[in-house]
């Protein structure tokens, strides 16, 4: 049953079945869950035919399965996505056998130059060292941070969902939090749902000493996988900062079925067609590269100018 609508300039976002569903796109409307990968759909097929129902604005509806099953279980359209996934039997075991000294070596550097790790509870001094976090640098991996500028209520808001299953863990250095994770948990794996620590602290490895908090937390909760996102975007196989840091942490790839279920012809025909893949997925791997490349000098190229104008 869809029982709310919030439109807004990207699109819209309703409640269906009690899940929130955003869509986007212009020509082609794919809908899927908000909180993709910290909220899934129990029963597809009852779920698609509520939408059905309900003649929604979308063309087309996307959604992957819940880990651990990752043989496809349902006769919708597919293709293969993935996720960035830690096997955890305990810490001593991802420590000792998993680890290799160089990552070992920069949890180690946190703690030795005074980096305190903790849980936290989400209240309004965290919600306010996280906005500071936030609007740090207006750029992170070669792009716009799309945090940055966003206020103390704002930022609140935006991280108090799922607070009954979330852990929120902390990196602080002299007081001050230069870091942090929000973790989701399910029974059979724990998301980071956002992990980010301030650049100027970069050398103290908060980062390296947030993932293993949180290995830590999972194994002492027998929670036996821990998600980071994806390992990488559409099958690229080049690795940048991001998955290299995940491959020295021991996150593998692990593949995932992708459904895309059409609600109109048009989004029939979309995915014949192969139109409900956005340039990245048809572009060759260089070419991407050499694009992001460009991206990036281009927004540093712009934010040095309107900081040499503001001087």
């Amino acid at each position: 049953m869809i029982s709310w609508i919030n439109h807004s300039r990207k699109g819209y976002v309703m409640l269906v079945d009690g899940i929130n569903i955003s869509t986007s796109g212009k020509i082609i409307r794919i809908a899927r869950v908000s909180a993709e990968g910290y909220e899934f759909i129990n029963n597809p097929p009852s779920f698609v035919s509520d939408m059905k129902k309900n003649n929604i604005k979308a063309d087309i509806f996307t959604f992957t399965q819940k880990l651990p099953d990752t043989k496809p279980m349902y006769l919708y359209y597919m293709e293969w996505d993935n996720v960035a996934a830690l096997p955890i039997t305990s810490f001593e075991h991802w420590w000792t056998k998993q680890l290799n000294d160089k990552t070992r070596n920069m949890i180690r550097r946190a703690e030795k130059k005074g980096v305190v790790v903790k849980i936290v509870d989400f209240d309004d001094e965290f919600a306010r060292g996280i906005t500071n976090i936030y609007n740090e640098s207006p750029m992170r991996q070669g792009k716009p941070f799309w945090h940055y500028g966003k206020g103390f209520e704002t930022v609140r808001k935006e991280n108090a969902t799922f607070l009954e299953r979330s852990y929120f863990i902390g990196a602080y250095f002299e007081s001050e939090l230069i870091g942090f994770i929000k973790l989701v948990y399910e029974k059979n794996f724990a998301s980071m749902m956002q992990i980010i620590s301030m650049i100027k602290h970069r050398d103290k490895a908060p980062t390296n000493a947030l993932v293993a908090k949180a290995v830590e937390i999972c194994a002492n909760n027998q929670i036996p996988c821990l998600v980071y996102a994806k390992y990488s975007a559409h099958g690229m196989k080049k690795r940048d900062s991001l998955s290299e840091f995940k491959y020295h942490n021991r996150f593998l790839k692990i593949d995932i079925p992708r459904y895309y279920v059409p609600l109109t012809i048009k989004g029939n025909i979309a995915i014949k067609l192969k139109l409900h893949r956005n340039i990245s997925q048809i572009l060759p791997e260089n070419v991407i590269v050499t694009m992001k490349d460009i991206r990036r000098k281009w927004y540093e190229r712009g934010i040095s100018c309107r900081e040499s104008q503001g001087s």
